[in-house]
Parts: structure tokens; sequence; C-alpha cells
């Protein structure tokens, strides 16, 4: 493969984040509360509920603290120590709690520290007024107290003071009785608008998100029974090939745990919330067994349903069938359905068997009382995934019930509609197809890209990446004014762009090589919140993904002049006469002198007036 002759270069650090840190407390860990209010409350019940023990501090002890930390005392919940009190400091002369002067506290402070080698954080509260205390530790006593906690390599946090911050404390909610916690920091620039953040992001999460996690916890550690290290995050892209897997193979534990930790990845990664929230342990196992969907539907026969259910029809071989429909759900945005697609989906359907891929915003259209089934279709069970969706939907149908073969974008791009309507057609099935926006055309329009236009692109063409039983494809040749639009590629782009940019003849390419100057877009989950899209040219792309972290399936890709004719102040004199001599400088300015460049996100604005959410 040939590259520019300039080397790569990285994405510059862009300071003034925050390192983002999950602490799990180490046994007789403890944190050390300065202060006595219900800031001091709210920063102890943290710390309790992430099994540190708490101590607070404060002059006059027991006798000066809120309600609620004295409650907390008495439960033996946490303690509470007088700095008045401590080895080093004047004693008190009266029994009214009084600060003590910014020395005497410090000194407090440091003869605690010494004593306690086990507190691991600080926190200082009583810089602000709160509930009934009418005293404010100055600024002068602050710097005293971070100076010894700094000298001592103790972090420290000061409440209303961020610059004696070594932390901030982001704006936390926490999901009951599951392992889930969301959190939302402003770097300490808006407390208040970060809980307001926060709430917002907590209102839209599915009910269920809670109790997936918990259940993919459990999944995770029945994957990890043969006591193989956990690898489920060894590849960026959960969508890696790998061979076919039977099974009816011997497999070694190894092999076993691998491809276990792969399947839990992709049902992590597709499956809804829902359906990940009512894993049983005998459905976890038959996932990771690979014994089918669920229930078997045959479960229906020899079943009495109650009365009043709209499946209580007696099912007599005189019965006319059910309908089988194939339906696309547009590139991913709910927005994007056809009206036909939203009616089939909330009115019609008694069965969806849906592809991984269709998102969760979609499925969440579907009415609690339609039974839902994801495809299988993990990387090495395809073809037994396909097989298996297939019959079920036959078998429901023979039961006189609707069903919705749900996929992704248009059913006819790339999406196994001809050999599925030749099974249904065999078994006595006439299928109803409804078509869908194709990602091919919507992807790279959320990307702001056309794959038409005047002046930079007269056509395009699209292809897949991945071959029919694993074999090679055949990519298109170079033609300055094509634009190409690979699906299922973004797994094998080092395949992808070794077929591209050969120079020599292959069989695994129609016409001329690419240059490798050529721009490529790399779009991630094309019209959804979380978005993404990596632009660079066929030379730099490969390092571009890899330095982007982890995949985000699905992706295409799309190469061509096109890409560029919409950035910026636009550029369609592309196909002008002599216009290849500029393409240097072309490159140059779009990518301000970068090897790629990363956008963020898509703005879904035109879909405002619909009544469904994201």
């Amino acid at each position: 493969m040939h590259h520019l002759s300039s080397p790569p270069t990285f994405t510059e650090p862009q300071g003034g984040a925050s390192l983002l840190l999950a602490f799990r407390a180490l046994p007789q860990r403890a944190v050390l509360i300065l202060g006595r209010d219900q800031i001091a409350a709210s920063r102890a019940f943290s710390a309790l509920e992430a099994n540190y023990n708490a101590v607070i501090m404060t002059p006059g002890g027991r006798a000066s603290v809120c309600e609620e930390l004295a409650w907390r005392a008495d439960h033996a919940q946490l303690a509470i120590v007088d700095s008045g009190a401590q080895p080093g400091t004047s004693p008190r002369l009266t029994d009214t709690p009084t600060p003590m002067s910014g020395e005497g506290e410090a000194h407090a402070l440091a003869s605690y520290l010494d004593r306690n080698l086990s507190i691991n954080l600080v926190f200082v509260t009583d810089t602000v007024l709160g509930g009934s205390s009418v005293w404010r530790r100055s600024r002068a006593s602050a710097e005293q107290i971070y100076g010894v906690c700094r000298a001592r390599r103790v972090p420290v946090n000061v409440t209303d003071m961020p610059d004696l911050c070594d932390f901030t404390l982001p704006s936390v909610h926490r999901v009951p009785g599951t392992p889930l916690q969301l959190a939302v920091t402003t770097n300490g620039q808006g407390c208040r608008l970060g809980a307001r953040i926060r709430r917002e992001v907590v209102a839209r999460l599915p009910r269920d998100t809670g109790m997936a996690v918990a259940r993919v916890g459990e999944l995770r550690r029945l994957a990890r029974d043969s006591g193989e290290a956990d690898n489920e995050h060894q590849s960026p892209t959960p969508n890696t090939p790998v061979s076919q897997w039977s099974a009816t193979e011997e497999e070694t534990d190894a092999e076993r745990s691998m491809r276990r930790m792969r399947w839990v990845a992709q049902i992590s990664e597709y499956w809804s919330y829902s359906h990940l929230a009512n894993l049983t342990q005998e459905g976890m196992e038959n996932v990771l067994n690979g014994n089918g969907l669920g229930v078997p539907f045959d479960a229906l026969k020899n079943c009495e349903l109650e009365p009043g259910s709209r499946h209580g029809l007696a099912i007599a071989p005189s019965q006319p069938h059910g309908k089988i429909f194939l339906v696309g759900s547009g590139p991913g945005h709910p927005g994007l359905l056809t009206m036909a697609t939203h009616d089939i989906l909330t009115k019609q359907a008694d069965l969806v068997l849906s592809d991984k891929l269709v998102p969760e915003a979609v499925l969440a259209l579907i009415p609690k009382h339609v039974e839902v089934r994801i495809a299988r279709k993990f990387p090495g069970n395809a073809d037994g995934a396909q097989q298996e969706i297939m019959e079920a939907a036959v078998d429901a149908a023979s039961h006189g019930l609707s069903v919705v073969r749900l996929k992704q974008g248009d059913p006819t791009v790339y999406g196994r509609m001809g050999e599925e309507i030749l099974y249904f057609r065999e078994r006595g099935f006439e299928s109803v197809v409804i078509p869908g926006i194709s990602s091919a055309l919507a992807g790279p329009v959320c990307a702001g890209i056309p794959v038409t236009q005047r002046g930079a692109a007269e056509s395009f063409i699209v292809c897949t990446g991945v071959g029919r039983q694993g074999q090679d494809v055949v990519l298109p040749g170079y033609d300055r004014a094509r634009t190409l639009v690979i699906l299922m590629g973004v797994a094998r782009i080092a395949q992808v762009l070794e077929t591209l940019v050969t120079p020599v003849p292959t069989s695994r390419r129609n016409g001329p090589p690419y240059p490798t100057h050529m721009p490529i877009a790399i779009i991630e989950r094309a019209s959804m919140p979380d978005q993404r899209t990596i632009t660079s040219t066929l030379a730099h792309v490969t390092t571009a993904l890899e330095s982007s972290g982890t995949q985000r399936p699905p992706g295409m890709i799309v190469v061509g002049w096109s890409i560029l004719s919409l950035w910026g102040v636009g550029d369609i004199t592309i196909l002008n006469k002599s216009a290849e001599q500029e393409d240097e400088s072309r490159i140059e300015r779009w990518l301000d002198g970068q090897s790629w460049r990363v956008t963020e996100g898509f703005s879904g604005d035109w879909v405002e007036s619909t009544s469904t959410s994201i």
C-alpha cells in the first residue's frame, strides 16, 4: 500500500478536561470531611455508598453537626471528631462550638492525618453558609487546610474554591438496586447546570437500563466460568471477522471463553435494554450456548391462552395463514421511518423479528404487548442465526400471526431480502415488502456528504465489504467523478484499502487504483445522537480509525471527492479541467494541515416535529 510522503499527524490534546475515574474503596479506607451542615452530610452519604469509612471533623464535635450527621453517628454509620480536642491544639474553654483560628485548625488536621494514614480524601464543606450555621471558613483558613493536605499527598476538595481543589465532584445519579451510576461534570464551572444536565439525561434513560447492567454483569460472569481472562475489549469493534462456529465442533476452554465473551459484547451493543433486563438464568445459558432466540414458538401449540388474548382464537389447519412483512427501518433515527413502517410496527405486528442493528429508539415504538426477538447474528454465527430467524417467522405465521421481519435501512440493500422471500414463498407465504430509507444514501447526508454533486460527483456506486461465505468481494476501480459507498466494510478496512490502492492489477478490483490522497469518510451510527464521522485520506485513515478509540457499529465507508464538496465554503470545481493538479493543496485546505478529522454528533432538528424522541 502506498502512503503520502509526509508522516501522519495526531490529534493535539486540548487541556482543561478532568481525568474521570470511578474509585472502589479498599478495606478500611476513609474520607475526612471538614464541615457540619447538609453539604457535609451529602459528601458523607456518597462516601458511604462507595464503601468508604466517613469521618466528620468540626469544632464542637457531635454537638455542632446537622441532624442527619448526628443520626448517622448514632447509627454507627460514621464517626465525628472534635477538631478542638486533637493533640497539639489548645483545649476549648467553653462548650459552645466556635471555630478555632486558621492556624489551630490546620494543626488539628495535620495531627489527625499523621495519626490516621487510612484517609484517602479530604472534603472541606464549611466554606459556604448552610442550614443553621452562621460561620464560614475564611479563604486564608482554606488555603492553610489545602497546604496541610498537599504536604501529605492527600487529595482535597474545597467547596466553592475551584483553585483549591485537587478533584471535583460530578453530579451523580445511581440507579437504585443496580450497579449503574451516571455522572456529569462541568469541571467546576457550573454545579447547578451540571445537576440539570444530569436530570435531563436520567429522564431520557430507559427504565430497564439499570437492571440491564446487572443482567449483563451476571452474563459476563457466566461467560468467564472457564477461568479465562475477560477478553470482551480485546478488539476495538465487536464485528471483527471470525470463522463460522458450529455447536458440534470441539473447543478449548480458551476458545469457548473467547466466543462467549464476544457474544456478550454483541448483546451489550445491540439488544434492547428491556431484553437485557428480562434475561433469566435459562435465557443466559441459551445465549451463551447458542441454543436459540429464547422460548420457541412451538410452546404456543400446547398452552392455553387467557380468555380475551389477541392470540386466543382456536388454531386449526383451516385457519388462514398469517402475514410476513419485510420492513426497512431506515438508517436508525425513528424520525426517518416511513409512515407505512410506523403503522405496521405500532398497529399490525404480533411478533417482531429484528436485526441486531435496529436501534433501541425504533424498537421502543413497538407496543409492550408485542413480542420482539433480536437475531443473534454475531461473528461466526450469522448463517445459523439467519436460518433460525426465518424458521421462527414461518412458525409464527403458521399460527395466524402477523410477523414483521425488521431490517435496518432498506431490506433490498444487502438485507438478504431475496433469500427470505424465496424461503417464505416455498413454505406458502408471500411476503409483503415495505421499502425503507437506505443508510447508503441517508448516512452520507447525515454526515454532510452528498453522494452526487454537480462539479464534484456525477454518479455513485454502492457495494459491500463482506463477501458471501467469507469470500473476497470485487470493488470498482477509480473514477474521479464517482462516489464509492461501502457498507459493512469497516471491520475489514485494511483489506478494502489494499484492494483500492494497490497499483498493480488485481482480481479484487475492476479498474485502475485509487490515489492514496483520495478523501475517505468513516460514518458510524449515522443519524443517531452518538454519530461519529472520521474523515481522512486513504493513506492515513487506518491510523485515524485506530487513534479514535472504540469503534461504533454500524459503520460505512464513503470514498470520493464529493466529501469535500460541502465542507466549509465548499468545493464544486473538482471536475473542472486540470483540477487534479490542485488535489494536494485541496486536501491540505480541507484537513487544515492535519491527517484526519473526527466530527461527533448529529443534528436532528429536522425531526423535531415528530412525536418520537431518541
